[in-house]
């Protein structure tokens, strides 16, 4: 039952990034609610509602029919309208700045909510214009009905213009690049705040048994709660080897286990690990840093050319490297006892600073507005109180070099490698 539950879950938490998930739940809502509106219609809502409140009913079935075929056809021409604002904003924002942002896109809850809004309108209006009889009696018209699509429709021509609104700030590279940066930061302080202030001793699991993947996909997200229930049962030690993000094979190394365990047991182990095709910043904050990275150089090459939007994402990457300073590189589950139950394996600063920074060298290192940005990055990071771990600064340091020794490489001109070296040899001076 409770694998049951867990798959489940799993199933539902993959279907909530998909751009049909919510569009899909309202119109179910949408097809119920005129079902029990016909309910209520063969109760006599619209004869007791023309007694006693005669302006909530609509009883002409000539303007009854008019004004519902009017709704479906208005209704059918704004959902093709917004369908190709969304295929429009999903082309530019891939073409002009990253494939990667796609997801993050598509899995916008206010636009899937109002696609959703007009597709159970529409169907509303539709089984709504089916119950009209086509016999002139009193009480065979469902007036109320009728009016209630009357506002349904207004609710659409709101929610019409509301899209329009956010559609069109949405395309924006400044509001793209501040969504991933909110995401990526708030997902980095739950995990700083979740981790363990004292020091843990992990034993070396070099000697361990190994459990090897059944799936492929990136690995999106671990049940930990689930394995530590299971490590407390059957008094087992986990190390989990990729970190969150990374691409999985089929028969991969994914855990590491210190007791022999049954195969029901490992198959209940694999059944915690979520495996997705595609990658999302909520559940993976280094998705944030190759995606703003990918938005800076596709802003520097020629055929964008907007220094601007690489400025700007440098400072939400020196922010986001700002608080990742605060993180170490390992993360534990620990038992009530504080005995650690869970190695979890996460990308680490230094990878995740040499992948930063090996695509700004490559691409920038010839600009020297893109250099003397990076180089303010390191002053103000290495300058920084938050750093958990000592190392981290030499991480940085070596860095600073690598850049100073690409771009003293590539500016040609004597002034600008001058303002270069001037600042390195401030950071170098004061901060190494």
């Amino acid at each position: 039952m409770i694998s049951f539950l867990r798959k489940s879950f799993k199933f539902i938490y993959q279907l909530e990034a998909k751009i049909a998930f919510y569009p899909t739940i309202i119109s179910i809502a949408g097809i119920v609610f005129a079902f029990f509106m016909f309910y209520l219609e063969s109760h006599g809502i619209s004869k007791m509602l023309s007694k006693h409140a005669p302006i909530l009913v609509v009883n002409d079935t000539d303007t009854a029919r008019s004004l519902l075929t009017t709704f479906v056809a208005g209704l059918i021409s704004i959902m093709v309208f917004s369908f190709s604002m969304v295929m429009i904003l999903l082309n530019r924002a891939s073409s002009n700045f990253s494939p990667r942002v796609l997801p993050g896109l598509i899995s916008n809850r206010r636009h899937q909510i109002i696609l959703g809004i007009y597709n159970a309108s529409l169907l509303y209006c539709i089984f709504t214009l089916v119950g009209i009889e086509p016999v002139r009696q009193e009480y065979q018209l469902p007036g109320f009905s009728v009016l209630i699509s009357i506002f349904f429709m207004t609710v659409c021509l709101g929610a019409f213009i509301y899209f329009i609104h956010s559609i069109s700030q949405e395309i924006q590279v400044n509001n793209i690049m501040s969504r991933i940066f909110t995401t990526a930061k708030n997902r980095l302080v739950d995990l700083i705040d979740s981790q363990s202030e004292s020091v843990i001793e992990f034993p070396d699991s070099e000697n361990w048994n190994t459990l090897r993947s059944k799936k492929s996909g990136y690995l999106q997200n671990i049940s930990i709660n689930a394995m530590a229930q299971i490590a407390k049962e059957h008094n087992l030690q986990f190390e989990i080897i990729p970190a969150k993000g990374t691409y999985v094979l089929s028969e991969m190394p994914i855990l590491k286990y210190n007791n022999d365990i049954s195969d029901t047991q490992k198959d209940d182990i694999l059944s915690n690990f979520l495996y997705s095709k595609g990658e999302r910043v909520a559940d993976n904050y280094v998705l944030a840093f190759k995606q703003l990275t990918e938005i800076a150089v596709k802003a520097m090459s020629p055929g964008i050319n907007d220094p601007g939007t690489a400025l700007n994402a440098i400072d939400y990457i020196t922010e986001l490297f700002l608080i990742r300073l605060k993180k170490k590189d390992c993360a534990y589950c620990l038992d009530d006892d504080e005995k650690p139950l869970i190695l979890i394996n996460t990308i680490n600063f230094e990878d995740l600073l040499y992948n930063v920074m090996v695509a700004f060298r490559t691409y920038g290192k010839g600009d020297v507005i893109i250099v003397q940005k990076l180089l303010l990055m390191f002053k103000l990071l290495l300058s920084s109180q938050n750093s958990v771990v000592e190392y981290y600064k030499e991480l940085l340091r070596k860095e600073t070099n690598n850049l100073y020794e690409d771009a003293s490489r590539s500016l040609k001109n004597t002034s600008d490698l001058e303002h270069v070296t001037q600042q390195f040899e401030a950071i170098k001076k004061n901060l190494f």
